[in-house]
């Protein structure tokens, strides 16, 4: 017929020449096959909807850059807003809904003056301060702990004239909130023990744990009763207020060291992290056996003797509760983790609170200590979701905690000579730890860097500091006299300048010397290999 498709002859044709033919009748097959099968490559017929999403997809490509830049400027200003701006609306709308709703409660606890209104306008200024603070970041260096900004916020809080005025917080609230606070470090203290860990590194963990704050405490104990004039037992409640050392600013950094292979080799982060909990425990021990002693009338000998049964009652109540927290409530209940960490907490606050309502203030913490760690022992692996919850609950409280603490401190109300012995105690104070550490990680396998840096990383304070250096002036002024007010003030005068100068300080010589000090690792697991050179073939 005359209307047939002659094929082309390319077998006379130059190489080059023979090729475009191939192509050329490759092209003209698709042609012929697409007229014929109008069906696409998969196999299905084009619906109208595919052709105008491949219309769609196809002006997005051939779509310029500036109109990209026009459609996310027409998101941002639409009405109703959506994105950031939206999210901002949302969360101003919530917190004046918040006061709007305990306003309506509470009546005039909520305005300008009242013990509500300072709580709420002291979080949210805590927050701000630890957010901004967080923002600070130094090449090469770990960021500054949030908790001293949110300490700067509530210092400021009490010293600017005006708010000051506005922002006013009755001790009895503030004393309740910081035992709170206080309760929640005990129960993450207690749950964070690792006995496998201190069975693990056994001597050096237990050197570093007891040596430093045991001197410490007694080195502080000395300055403060020749240099500020404190008693004994108050110098030794100052001194075992200074002993103990931030987790949060030592672990956060210890995890960043570990994450670069800084002294993995030998174990460094991870002693430091476990000797850290048992640190604290022993601190806060001392610190409640001291104040329970401080506290008491009668005879020298009464007081030690009533300090050791405070001790006896508080092991002996945590255990009993760390066996019933064990078993109660069983696996086969609905939302195990939240019903035990919330019977944990609960149980804790009521050891605190209770515990000075009976006339043994040195009884709750350890009881609230012992609980956690047995409870923690029989939850094993569940263990982990505990934490997690125990852990919001005092990301609502770090903020309240440091807020308080500097809001406790009045500029009007110092006196230069006072604050003169503070710095001079603390200082030298922390000299003699820095010395007696690096004497307890020697013949422990380190070298002179490595001790070095041990020696300066148990330098920062800050939780506990925060959380028990208010607890004496609390209590002094539940009594009523004037001369103890004064001496529970200068401890907390210390603790203030503790968590200020030690905190950052701290961080700062851990982010230097780590890299500096610490050998990196760099062994590659030998095992390694041929399964990656597997997987490239």
């Amino acid at each position: 017929m005359g209307d047939e498709v002659k094929p082309v002859p390319c077998e006379d044709l130059e190489p080059s020449k023979e090729m475009n033919c191939t192509a050329a009748g490759h092209q003209g097959a698709q042609l012929q096959e697409t007229f014929m099968n109008p069906r696409g490559v998969d196999g299905r017929e084009p619906t109208e909807g595919s052709n105008l999403l491949n219309s769609h997809e196809e002006k997005l490509q051939e779509a310029p850059p500036d109109s990209n830049c026009l459609q996310r400027l027409r998101q941002a200003l639409a009405c109703p807003p959506r994105g950031l701006l939206n999210r901002s609306v949302t969360n101003v709308i919530m917190a004046v809904l918040l006061w709007a709703v305990v306003w309506s409660i509470t009546g005039s606890e909520c305005l300008p003056g009242g013990n509500l209104f300072g709580i709420i306008i002291l979080f949210y200024c805590a927050v701000t301060g630890g957010r901004l603070l967080g923002l600070v970041k130094l090449p090469t260096l770990p960021p500054l702990p949030p908790l001293l900004g949110m300490l700067l916020a509530g210092f400021l809080l009490r010293n600017i004239p005006v708010i000051c005025d506005n922002v006013q917080i009755e001790h009895r609230w503030s004393s309740s909130l910081r035992s709170i606070a206080l309760s929640i470090i005990l129960v993450r203290a207690g749950l964070g023990l690792d006995s496998k860990a201190l069975q693990k590194l056994k001597g050096v963990c237990v050197r570093l744990s007891l040596g430093p704050c045991i001197v410490e405490a007694c080195a502080a104990a000395i300055l403060s009763h020749f240099l500020m004039g404190l008693p004994w037992q108050w110098g030794f409640i100052l001194g075992f207020v200074l002993g103990a050392v931030s987790p949060a600013v030592v672990v956060p950094s210890m995890l960043l060291l570990q994450e670069g292979g800084y002294g993995v080799e030998k174990g460094v982060p991870t002693l430091l992290m476990a000797a850290g909990s048992f640190d604290d425990i022993l601190a806060i021990t001392g610190f409640n056996t001291c104040l329970g002693i401080a506290f008491s009338t009668g005879s020298t000998m009464f007081n030690v003797l009533k300090g050791i049964l405070e001790v006896v009652i508080g092991v002996a109540a945590g255990v009993l509760l760390g066996f019933f927290i064990r078993y109660f409530p069983s696996h086969d209940q609905a939302a195990l983790t939240l019903t035990r960490a919330s019977l944990l907490l609960g149980l804790s606050v009521l050891a605190v609170f209770s515990s000075v309502r009976f006339g043994v203030p040195g009884s709750g913490g350890l009881c609230t200590l012992v609980t956690a760690f047995l409870a923690g022992l029989g939850w094993s692996d569940e263990k982990g979701e505990v934490e997690k919850i125990i852990a919001i609950a005092w990301n609502i409280f770090q903020p309240l905690l440091f807020g308080l603490i500097g809001a406790e401190v009045s500029v009007a109300s110092l006196r230069p000579e006072a604050v003169g012995f503070c710095v001079a105690t603390l200082c030298i104070a922390v000299l003699i730890r820095i010395l007696t550490t690096f004497l307890m990680v020697c013949f422990a396998g380190f070298n002179i860097k490595e001790k070095l840096f041990i020696s300066f990383a148990w330098l920062p304070k800050a939780t506990v500091q925060a959380a028990i250096g208010s607890v004496a002036l609390d209590t002094a002024r539940s009594h009523g006299e004037e001369q103890l007010e004064r001496y529970g003030m200068d401890v907390l005068t210390v603790a203030f300048l503790a968590i200020l100068i030690t905190a950052p300080i701290g961080a700062l010589l851990i982010g230097l010397l780590g890299p500096g000090f610490l050998q990196k690792l760099e062994h590659q697991n030998e095992d390694e290999v041929p399964q990656q050179t597997s997987v490239q073939l």
